[in-house]
């Protein structure tokens, strides 16, 4: 087939068809200028010859055309590198036009900042390829520890299931035994009565009481018939004290046949336990017994707290019945009797003298027994061994026999729920404090009678006034008691440097102080009387009450770091002076003397010197009497 092309003439020296001259070469070697190259001919004119247009064919090359192939050659024999201009196109190519990127712009044009880098993981250790083969034993270990891990998960997940059903059981336990409880009202904490409210902060005082009712479950279990004692009485009547600190615990018995003065109280019906709205009128000379039988819970509580002076938080009472089932649900509880107990009512409660341990119906008989003839005064012989037996009970208890086994301590707690009316008692209350009580040791454990100095026309036991004071005052003060044997408390050494002691008072401002005011005068109602007036200067009154005992002089008590503050509040009080009392704290008492004038001053300014007198002994209690008698709960000897 022929070419499209058309032949011309031959190329000189020899050169190829398809070889293109790149421009246009004077003989000289210079190029010619655009201007002096033949003009192109218009495209409607005919090509002349040796011309080539556009779109025609290419004529045959001039001899001034210079190849490739020369110019390389010629530049390479020149030495020297010479530029050579390309032609510029007559007409520029257009320029696209990018419009601006705007809000208005679609998301894909937009710009989209660089994605950080990522870290690569590197290996770690050897490769796969080169680690040894594990042996069967290797693998066995491997193995052993997956399953080790395996079975840990389960464990740890299975516990936390155990722990939130447990947690679910023993809410749902603690809400069925505290809905076992019969409430009854029986506490007066607003009572005037109380001494040294401030001294009493964060004891737990318990007013336990067991009465002597002969319907229902009692007459069952030998305690009598209504026919031979309607209602029912305080048989046992034991105010019991816990310390702040849970270091001692104190337990007094009072007497049945105590002489009281019985305060206006409303009438207590029995068989409902609740109260009719008959109101009977303060009574001298009744028996303690008795006041319980007229007034129920609320009257006992209110004359034993006037006696006391403490502050009656907790009521437990219970029945015959409840105190036999709580001892055969602890197993019994082992006695001792030097001789055989017989009583002439009751007959032989234990006929054999020793050690013996008994269940509930003749521990009942054990501690109802007051008609026996070698204990004499039938009353206290059978307190003290209440008292024994108690030491007993609780030795057992602080043994962990009954407060670390589930069966033992469940079946207490129902027996006691099921027999027992309370005030502010809960299953948790009694739970935290048998636990607060497992470090204390049975010798800090003290029971103490009312002491008394005979009886009256009536038969009652005349209570002895100074005794008793002392007796509770030493409670509220932690002092010793007889027969205590407990570790002394360590008190740390104040680092702050003593002052100096010529260093001279200065008068506080009233309102930092906290005031106690106590009645020690034998006028009534003084003590609300001189708050009222001593709260005007801005003296802030905690409690209003009276003393334990009579003073002659109006004292201002303080604590080591008050002395200022009881500086400022004698000043206030014409005749007063201050006395160190390191029981009460941060707490200022003023207990008003005889001498007190019966009306107040401003106190001196603040920032004043004040030159204060200074006391004591004023308004120290009574000592214990040294026949008083007393039974430590760690003598387990045989009487």
């Amino acid at each position: 087939m022929g070419d499209d092309r058309e032949s011309g003439p031959s190329v000189p020296e020899g050169r190829a068809p398809w070889e293109r001259p790149l421009s246009s070469i004077r003989q000289n070697g210079e190029h010619r200028p655009r201007s002096e190259r033949p003009s192109t001919p218009d495209q409607d004119s005919p090509p002349q010859p040796g011309d080539s247009g556009r779109l025609g064919k290419r004529s045959p090359r001039n001899a001034d055309t210079v190849s490739v192939a020369e110019l390389v050659d010629k530049m390479s024999r020149s030495g020297s590198s010479r530029r050579v201009p390309t032609e510029r196109p007559e007409t520029e190519e257009p320029t696209e036009i990018i419009a601006p990127i705007t809000d208005s712009t679609p998301p894909p044009f937009r710009a989209v900042p660089p994605t950080p880098p990522h870290a690569v993981p590197e290996p770690v250790g050897a490769p796969a390829s080169d680690r040894p083969a594990l042996t069967r034993l290797a693998m066995s270990r491997v193995r052993r520890r997956r399953r080790l891990r395996m079975v840990g998960r389960s464990l740890v997940s299975l516990i936390a299931i155990l722990s939130v059903a447990l947690t679910g059981v023993v809410w749902g336990y603690l809400r069925n035994t505290d809905q076992g409880f019969l409430q009854v009202a029986a506490l007066d904490p607003d009572s005037t009565d109380v001494v040294d409210a401030a001294g009493q902060y964060g004891d737990e005082t318990y007013l336990i009481v067991g009465t002597d009712t002969r319907t229902g479950a009692s007459g069952e279990v030998g305690a009598g018939t209504v026919a031979d004692a309607e209602g029912a009485r305080s048989d046992t009547v034991m105010l019991v004290n816990i310390s702040a600190d849970r270091s001692r615990v104190v337990a007094v018995s009072f007497p049945r046949d105590l002489d009281v003065t019985r305060p206006e109280c409303e009438q207590f019906d029995n068989d409902t336990n609740t109260y009719t709205g008959e109101m009977f009128p303060e009574a001298y000379g009744d028996k303690l017994n008795a006041t319980y039988a007229l007034g129920g819970p609320k009257c006992l509580v209110k004359t034993i707290q006037k006696i006391s002076g403490l502050r009656i938080g907790h009521f437990v009472g219970m029945d015959f019945a409840g105190f036999e089932s709580m001892v055969d649900e602890v197993g019994g509880v082992e006695v001792c009797t030097a001789q055989p107990l017989i009583d002439y009512e009751l007959g032989d409660v234990l006929p054999n003298p020793g050690t013996q341990r008994i269940d509930g119906r003749t521990a009942l008989n054990y501690v109802r027994a007051r008609n026996v003839e070698s204990e004499g005064n039938g009353d206290y012989g059978r307190i003290k061994r209440q008292q024994r037996f108690l030491s007993s009970l609780l030795r057992s208890a602080l043994s962990n026999k009954v407060l670390l086994d589930p069966g033992k301590l469940n079946g207490f707690v129902n027996a006691f729920t099921s027999d027992t009316f309370v005030e502010n008692v809960k299953t948790q209350d009694l739970v935290t404090l048998g636990r607060s009580l497992q470090n204390v040791d049975a010798g800090a454990v003290t029971f103490l009678t009312i002491p008394t100095t005979g009886t009256n026309d009536y038969g009652n036991e005349i209570p002895n006034d100074e005794a008793i004071g002392a007796i509770f005052q030493a409670i509220i003060d932690d002092d010793p008691l007889p027969g205590e044997e407990r570790a002394e408390p360590v008190t740390p050494e104040s680092s702050a440097p003593p002052a100096a002691p010529d260093a001279p008072l200065l008068a506080v401002e009233p309102g930092t102080v906290s005031l106690q005011v106590s009645n020690a005068s034998d006028i009534a109602g003084m003590a609300q009387t001189a708050s009222d007036e001593l709260a005007t200067y801005g003296f802030q009154i905690l409690t209003v009450g009276n003393f334990s005992g009579s003073a002659a002089q109006t004292v201002v008590r303080y604590s080591q770091d008050q002395e200022a503050a009881a500086a400022t509040v004698a000043s206030a009080i014409p005749g007063a002076a201050i006395e160190l009392a390191p029981s009460l704290n941060n707490v200022v008492e003023v207990v008003l003397g005889s001498n007190y004038p019966g009306y107040t001053q401003s106190p001196t300014a603040f920032g004043t010197a004040i030159d204060a007198t200074q006391v004591e002994g004023t308004t120290e209690s009574a000592p214990l009497p040294e026949d008083l008698s007393f039974t430590n709960a760690a003598d387990d000897t045989c009487a």
